[in-house]
């Protein structure tokens, strides 16, 4: 790069570019014979310390669609299965983007929301409150809301439906790059970042499930999740979905699948892929393929599934919420 090279070189008074202690300067001749640069000592990559994941094969016998994205937060690298760009309705998983959308906007315009708004934004997230969701819908615009969490959050493959916070489309590349974006502070900004990251670490049953369930311990208290669970009843098809933001990467999982399952059938998919995840960061060799370095890059390797598994557990919302 031109101001690397420059930079490199030493200036000296009427001699733009001249070399220091009176050496010839690169592309000089010095007693007749041309100076060229010495030979730069190759210089090692640094080597990034491993995270508690990294990209595997996963494999699963799922009855359904199923697709998850794996972000490195320190490279921008995403990994996952050949079907990380598809979409899916997000439920209540959009919840996080509803209360950092509100709480940046709220510190841009000089406004501190009171105690009961913050209570509700509390329940929101922890909760999963869909009183206190739409209300919040409402107030920050709607569709132009998601608009702005495209643009902000720089997502690829989602779009909002029908103004229906519910039914917002997200890929689970795009969960991923959400997660990323709360997590950097773009989504919720500087004064509430720590706050929202807080609620989504201690969200309450029923929505604890999927990810964080792969993790034991001071692991797990440190991971921020929300996760979004609902059936479209024009499908008969249970949709959930898995956000996870853990310590230098983040996962979306997203999950399909009829509804004669439990809607835990989508959390244990979450956190079947997680496990897998968590395994090949035990066993670096045997780590699926590696992304691409770019900006922002974005790679498709590694695994889907179709098949069969376990239903247990409550329901949340039907059509519209959860």
């Amino acid at each position: 790069m031109i101001a690397v090279t420059v930079a490199a070189l030493r200036f000296v008074p009427d001699a733009p570019l001249a070399s220091a202690a009176g050496q010839p300067a690169a592309g000089q001749w010095h007693d007749g014979v041309p100076q060229s640069d010495p030979t730069p000592t190759p210089q090692a990559s640094p080597t990034l310390p491993p995270l508690a994941v990294a990209p595997a094969d996963v494999r699963l016998d799922v009855d359904g669609w199923w697709s998850w994205a794996l972000l490195d937060q320190r490279t921008g690298e995403i990994h996952g299965s050949a079907n990380l760009a598809e979409t899916s309705t997000t439920a209540s998983l959009i919840k996080a983007w509803i209360g950092a959308d509100y709480l940046r906007r709220a510190a841009e315009d000089g406004r501190t929301p009171d105690d009961y708004r913050m209570y509700q934004l509390e329940i929101m997230i922890r909760d999963s409150d869909n009183a206190v969701a739409e209300q919040l819908w409402q107030e920050i615009g709607r569709s132009a809301a998601i608009d702005r969490m495209i643009d902000i959050c720089g997502l690829t493959d989602s779009s909002s439906t029908e103004n229906r916070w519910s039914t917002t489309l997200l890929s689970p590349r795009d969960v991923a790059r959400l997660g990323a974006c709360i997590a950097d502070g773009r989504a919720a900004g500087a004064t509430w970042t720590d706050w929202l990251l807080t609620q989504m670490r201690t969200v309450r049953s029923p929505g604890d499930f999927g990810v964080l369930q792969a993790f034991d311990g001071a692991e797990a208290a440190d991971i921020a999740i929300k996760n979004g669970w609902v059936i479209r009843d024009e499908e008969r098809q249970w949709h959930v979905n898995c956000l996870a933001i853990g310590d230098g990467w983040t996962i979306g999982v997203m999950v399909r699948f009829p509804t004669s399952h439990d809607y835990s059938y989508g959390g244990q998919v979450c956190q079947d892929v997680t496990a897998q995840l968590r395994a090949a960061a035990a066993t670096p060799a045997e780590a699926g393929t590696p992304a691409e370095s770019a900006a922002p890059p974005d790679v498709e390797v590694d695994g889907t599934g179709a098949g069969a598994g376990r239903p247990s557990g409550q329901e949340e919302l039907r059509a519209v919420g959860g």
